[in-house]
Formats: structure tokens, C-alpha cells, sequence
């Protein structure tokens, strides 16, 4: 029988503590990154005058984990009633379907629309009744609405994320009270393409440019819109569509 050394044991103790200093760095490395992350949503949560709270340290780290995996709200592009030399909009219908949905009415957009991500993100990392991660959709929704005047944004602004088809059926229960789960009836929208930030100026802007391009047409709804926004607030030139609603027939 072959009999265990001092040596042998002293060998094995010299790689079980190896393995636990390499254990120490992974640990470290994963605060590292994590504070990392923490402080560059941190300043882009400054730029929209909201204050980033520190139980979204682990909601940030799941979705930039996740970040390439996003699954696209589904629709059916409509054929344009009138040719035109420049595609500049497009007509769409989307199904009906389930959404989850906070409504905020903070002094500004972009805070209102903040606030109201951050508690979406919670749900959709953990704080469900499944208790896992559910994914990404895009875009995510902000329906707005105009003051009579026409000249600025009702304070109120609905934020909405669809609910990924493996839950549509099912939806995951929302651990928070403000987060409603709502079964929205199907949609007919003329869309536009525009970049960049949005802030109640951008958007008022965009509505303008909009109307311009379309003309005067009363087969759409002339004081709640919808912003689409498909990526996320640290993208300078991010992708974002206006969408005008399109009377029911």
C-alpha cells in the first residue's frame, strides 16, 4: 500500500490554497466590473437628472450580461397607400398582447421614462413570481400624451415592455405593486426613424417633422403618441421611432 508523505500533504495544501486565491480573483474581478458598470449608468442616470439607487447594481450586471439577446416586438409592415420617392415612414400592425407597464408623472420626460425602466428592469431580472431572468423585448414603449394647446407633454407618461412569447400566456406576477400587466388590444401605427436623446424638446420636435411630412389627415390620433425606443440610454445616437396611432376603422 503506498503511504502519504508529509510532503504529499503539504503539496496538496499549497494547490487547495491556490485554488481558493484563484477563486478570490474571479470574486474580485466581478466587483470590479460591477462597480464598473455602477458608475457608468450612474452618470448617464445624471444626464437625465435621476439618481441611480445601488439595488440596481445586480438588474445591470444581468442585462449587460444579456445585452445581445433581445427578441423584437412582433409586427406586420402594411403596404403604403401612396409611392413616394424616400421610404421616410412606414405603416405596421401589431397583434394584441401583454405588457407590463409603469406609469410615471415626474417634472421631465426622460426622468419620468428613467424611473420607470429602472422598475422594469427589476422584473425583468429577477423580482417575478418565477424569479429568473425573462428577457429582453424591444422596443420598449413610451406613450405620451399632448396638453390641448398642442405646444408641450402631458406630465403622465406610460412606459411599456412586452411581455417575451415563452411568458405571453402566462406572465410572470411583478413582485411590484406599480408594475401593472396589461393585455393591449392590437395596433396600427405609421412609424418614423429618428436618432439621438429624448427629451420632451426632441420629441415635440420629431411630432412637428412628422406632421409636416404626412400632411393634414385625420386617419390618425392627433394627441397621444407613442415613443419606441430599441436601445438603451448610454448609446449617444440611439435608435428611436415616433409612432402616430392610426384611428380604429
Amino acid at each position: 500500500m503506498a503511504r502519504i508523505t508529509l510532503e504529499d500533504l503539504e503539496g496538496l495544501g499549497e494547490e487547495a490554497g491556490g485554488g481558493d486565491g484563484d477563486w478570490d480573483d474571479e470574486e474580485e474581478e466581478e466587483e470590479e466590473e460591477r462597480e464598473r458598470l455602477f458608475a457608468h449608468w450612474e452618470a448617464v442616470a445624471s444626464t437625465h437628472r435621476v439618481t441611480l439607487p445601488r439595488d440596481m447594481a445586480g438588474p445591470i450586471v444581468q442585462m449587460t450580461r444579456h445585452g445581445q439577446a433581445r427578441e423584437p416586438v412582433p409586427y406586420v409592415t402594411l403596404p403604403r397607400r401612396e409611392e413616394c420617392e424616400e421610404a421616410a415612414y412606414e405603416e405596421r400592425r401589431y397583434p394584441a398582447g401583454k405588457w407590463a407597464c409603469v406609469t410615471k408623472g415626474e417634472p421631465l420626460y426622460e426622468q419620468s421614462i428613467s424611473m420607470s425602466f429602472m422598475k422594469l428592469m427589476r422584473y425583468i431580472c429577477k423580482e417575478n413570481s418565477v424569479g429568473c431572468y425573462l428577457g429582453m423585448t424591444v422596443p420598449v414603449l413610451n406613450e405620451i400624451h399632448l396638453t390641448k394647446e398642442g405646444t408641450e407633454l402631458e406630465r403622465e407618461v406610460v412606459t411599456a415592455y412586452y411581455i417575451p412569447g415563452e411568458f405571453q400566456q402566462n406572465p410572470p406576477v411583478p413582485m411590484d405593486p406599480e408594475i401593472h400587466i396589461t393585455e393591449r388590444a392590437p395596433l396600427r401605427v405609421i412609424t418614423r426613424v429618428f436618432y439621438g436623446m429624448t427629451t420632451e424638446e426632441t420629441i415635440l420636435r420629431e411630432i412637428s417633422l412628422f406632421w409636416e411630412l404626412l400632411g393634414s389627415t385625420d386617419a390618425v390620433l392627433q394627441e397621444t403618441y407613442i415613443v419606441a425606443a430599441y436601445e438603451n440610454p448610454s448609446i449617444p445616437q440611439r435608435r428611436n421611432e415616433i409612432w402616430f396611432i392610426c384611428r380604429a376603422e
